[in-house]
């Protein structure tokens, strides 16, 4: 997987054109998440929106709940064109999977640092914009116990300001797997024991950031074991996040009036 991803990086840095949106790139984890979870029996069974899924066109944000790292190669085995992980920045010194995250260009976000969360959304606005789709776990860690957890604001600003739909992905399972602080599988997770489910997607047009997270609750909500479903009501924290989306775009109108009255 490395020696791949050394070899693509590579072409394109000599090719201009070769790889722009390092799809090629990330093609190569992609491989190696089907391979790794067919060696280890865990390749999930795949329900929903599927064909929907294969024939989008154009930008989206994919949204997953998140219980384990096997939460990844998952993804990958459902999402077939190019998308960019939105990911903690402390992922990046992790071997392999830092490679691919800062090697294919993903967003990666410190998220107690406000200029990262002000630079991690107008990227994200970039890549949306220019048709590529986003991935992001909005309870923004791993659940301990599989359940789940509170929404951290901010995802939904992104759909709401570009304009792009949301579709939810139902991750169930994959911590009875490999659970959050498992360094391995403990189990198989075939023959329908993980599975993954693509919702319908929510369009933003009229809705709130708060409307949007709840409906994207209520769909993993309907398709999670009842071991995964939340304790307490989940809620969405967007106090904080508004003034940081708020910040955003005031400085992208501010940099967009620059260039009008320099040209």
């Amino acid at each position: 997987w490395a020696l791949a991803m050394a070899i693509v990086n590579a072409l394109a840095d000599k090719y201009e054109d070769f790889d722009p949106n390092r799809a090629v790139y990330d093609y190569t984890g992609k491989v190696w998440s089907r391979v790794f979870l067919s060696l280890i029996s865990s390749y999930p069974e795949i329900t929903g929106d599927v064909k929907g899924l294969k024939e989008r066109d154009g930008a989206c944000l994919y949204v997953a709940n998140h219980a384990s790292w096997l939460d990844i190669p998952v993804i990958c085995t459902v999402l077939d064109p190019v998308f960019k992980f939105i990911s903690k920045a402390e992922l990046s010194g992790v071997p392999c999977i830092g490679q691919q995250l800062t090697g294919g260009h993903h967003i990666l976000i410190e998220r107690d640092d406000r200029r990262s969360q002000l630079r991690t959304f107008k990227e994200g606005v970039k890549w949306l914009k220019s048709g590529v789709p986003l991935m992001a776990f909005p309870e923004g860690k791993r659940s301990q116990d599989g359940k789940l957890m509170d929404f951290k604001g901010g995802m939904f600003s992104l759909a709401v300001k570009v304009g792009v739909p949301v579709v939810p992905i139902t991750l169930s399972n994959t911590h009875a797997v490999m659970p959050s602080n498992a360094l391995f599988p403990v189990q198989s997770g075939g023959d329908g024991v993980l599975r993954v489910h693509v919702h319908d997607p929510i369009y933003p047009e009229g809705k709130t950031d708060s409307e949007i997270a709840d409906e994207v609750r209520k769909a993993f909500m309907s398709k999670l074991p009842a071991d995964q479903q939340p304790v307490e009501p989940v809620v969405v924290e967007e106090e904080e996040i508004s003034e940081i989306v708020a910040d955003a775009i005031i400085s992208e109108n501010n940099s967009t009036g620059k260039k009008v009255a320099t040209s």
